[in-house]
């Protein structure tokens, strides 16, 4: 089976590997503040921005993130083991803003960070993740300007189409919000990429594979997905019950099945920016065999190639 994998597609348009620089915009969540519950069930405390410069998993929102001078030098450092055979002056970037709810901020404040960062010559791409529901017409308008200098990707934590499943992992928001949110992106032009958890408790493989279906079927088309594997950390909502009350998780053998009928289910030009992923060792209560990372990508791959 042939994917359209986003390394692929970076090297075809850049001549070279591009890497993510993980960071934090500064910003929270509505999910946690507010109107919301204490975040999603799954999310650390960290916001799922735990490898983000400056946006260590035990810190919490309660602390600014370092300077983006500074978070753009440490997550450079982190991926430069990888890049050793690119002249540093070659190195191209994706800056991911990735911790929290990176458009739930003062509208101009989050315009002036992100065109710092969107003008720097290394980086080619500006990837910031966010929530359906903190996409209001300024943010927008903001999206738009920025995406006529250089590429923007918006990633959406859609995670499961299915409400009962939305409500128990408080999610805070309703399938009609992401679809409205979506159809608004692709209007104005934006790519427009989509989280999916596999393994959420209370789900069905068939009910996993109805949120691929129902992306699939996205008109304009979708543009990337990321196909995660739930995991269960310490310190959420989630670990808690899991500790409490253990409940069944995937096995590896399981998950690579689910992740090639997610695959084959796809439109051909929807991009897969991910096949798994991996959560910090010290927080990972299961599953355990998801930390060992080089084996399950290689029991994908080799699943995907004989698909």
């Amino acid at each position: 089976m042939e994917i359209r994998r986003i390394s692929q597609v970076m090297k075809e348009t850049y001549g070279t590997k591009v890497y993510r620089l993980s960071l934090d915009a500064g910003c929270g969540c509505p999910n946690r503040d507010g109107r919301g519950r204490g975040g999603c069930i799954f999310c650390s405390a960290g916001g799922s921005g735990d490898f983000a410069g400056g946006s260590p998993a035990d810190r919490g929102r309660d602390t600014e993130p370092a300077p983006l001078e500074e978070q753009i030098r440490q997550a450079k450092k982190l991926v430069s083991g990888k890049m050793k055979s690119v002249r540093e002056e070659d190195r191209k970037y994706i800056a991911y803003f990735q911790a929290y709810t990176s458009t739930y901020g003062e509208p101009e404040r989050l315009r002036e960070l992100f065109l710092k960062t969107i003008r720097r010559e290394e980086i080619v791409v500006l990837a910031i993740g966010t929530r359906p529901d903190c996409l209001g017409p300024e943010i927008l308008e903001i999206l738009t300007e920025l995406n006529r200098i250089k590429p923007v990707w918006i990633e959406l934590g859609l995670q499961t189409i299915h409400e009962e499943t939305a409500r128990r992992i408080h999610r805070g928001y309703g399938l009609p919000v992401f679809a409205d949110a979506y159809r608004r992106l692709k209007e104005a032009g934006l790519t427009v990429i989509v989280h999916v958890i596999l393994g959420l408790p209370g789900e069905s493989g068939e009910d996993m594979l109805d949120t691929v279906r129902y992306l699939a079927g996205l008109t304009p088309t979708l543009d990337g997905i990321k196909l995660q594997l739930l995991h269960v950390l310490k310190g959420t909502e989630l670990g808690r019950q899991y500790e409490e009350h253990p409940f069944p998780l995937l096995d590896l053998d399981t998950y690579v099945e689910l992740v090639v009928s997610c695959l084959k289910l796809l439109p051909a030009e929807t991009v897969v920016h991910r096949l798994t992923g991996d959560g910090p060792k010290r927080l990972l209560l299961g599953p355990l065999w998801s930390a060992d990372k080089k084996r399950v990508l290689n029991r994908l791959n080799q699943a995907i190639a004989r698909a």
